[in-house]
């Protein structure tokens, strides 16, 4: 998945406002204890980023 798709569904779940909070302060522990930037920063796969968050939120299946 390119970044710009993980945006793309990020803002569309979330709207840009809450998309760019859980970015930038939620700490996942699936993702080893960092932010979303932070795991996407560090070279974490753009779609095991969106899964965690998916995980995380209880974003339904059918919108993963």
């Amino acid at each position: 998945m390119r970044y710009t798709q993980f945006r793309e569904l990020m803002e569309g779940e979330f709207g840009a406002a809450r998309a760019a909070s859980i970015a930038h302060d939620h700490v996942l522990a699936s993702l080893g204890g960092r932010t979303v930037e932070q795991a996407l920063a560090d070279g974490v796969d753009t779609r095991e980023v969106w899964l965690a968050v998916c995980a995380a939120y209880d974003v339904p299946p059918a919108r993963r």
